[in-house]
């Protein structure tokens, strides 16, 4: 088999199983680990995959720029988004993060809706502005890649706030890598975040399901919930429920 045609391979088997051993697919195709892991290693290179230990799991799609990712999964995002807002509550202090799905959240909140909105997003407090809710930015350095503010300051000023949840914005939920981002100063703002909210739920549009980014977030085990679109890879949903990651199905 041909190179091109084994890359081919791997990433039809990384979007059906979620995951590649190299030992297990050199053994079936009849070539060399060496073979394989030079495969793999150039399709982390291209950003369709990221390699872990004894082989890959699939790359996000979520991680390109902002602009991009408007385009991407955005019936799934607006499914997630609408169940989402239905989590903020009369009178609660809620944090939202950034990003698209974020965005489509605030976008799905009833207008009238008296609560507190704590955000380090600037797309997402302009959106709020003709909305009753009270909105509370945190500012810092603007990482523009995500349209949100990031750094010592942002993290410092996260620390002074509390809320009863936190819709956080990721751009991997796998069951092995737990919830991952594509930059290692916004995964520490997503955790500053969380450390000061008593309830946390991803927003789990169907790309981020199964997929994986460079950089730790949190793991699965210190969220509340996930809300996934139904429409999302079965085998990344089933592979959650197997870790006992409580699911809340969007409509």
């Amino acid at each position: 088999m041909l190179a091109a045609s084994r890359k081919d391979l791997l990433l039809t088997r990384l979007r059906a199983d979620g995951r590649i051993v190299a030992k297990d697919l050199a053994a079936e195709l009849g070539v060399s680990e060496d073979s394989i892991r030079r495969d793999l290693r150039e399709l982390d290179a291209a950003g369709l995959a990221v390699r872990v230990y004894g082989g890959a799991v699939p790359a996000s799609p979520a991680v390109v720029d902002y602009g991009a990712r408007q385009s991407v999964a955005t019936d799934s995002k607006r499914r997630v988004a609408r169940f989402a807002a239905s989590l903020i509550e009369p009178g609660s202090t809620v944090i939202i993060d950034g990003g698209t799905t974020a965005l489509a959240t605030v976008q799905a909140l009833d207008r009238a809706l008296a609560c507190t909105i704590i955000t380090h997003s600037p797309t997402v407090a302009a959106a709020l502005l003709e909305h009753a809710a009270d909105v509370i930015i945190i500012g810092g350095r603007l990482f523009k890649h995500s349209a949100v503010a990031s750094g010592a300051a942002a993290v410092e000023a996260a620390r002074g706030l509390r809320a009863d949840r936190f819709l956080l914005g990721v751009t991997g939920i796998h069951d092995e890598a737990g919830l991952t981002t594509g930059d290692p100063d916004e995964a520490a703002m997503k955790r500053a975040l969380a450390a000061q909210a008593a309830e946390t739920f991803v927003l789990g549009s169907a790309e981020k399901i199964g997929a994986v980014s460079r950089f730790a977030v949190l793991p699965l085990e210190n969220v509340t919930g996930v809300v996934v679109d139904p429409d999302a890879t079965p085998a990344g949903l089933a592979a959650l429920e197997k870790r006992g990651v409580p699911l809340l199905r969007a409509t």
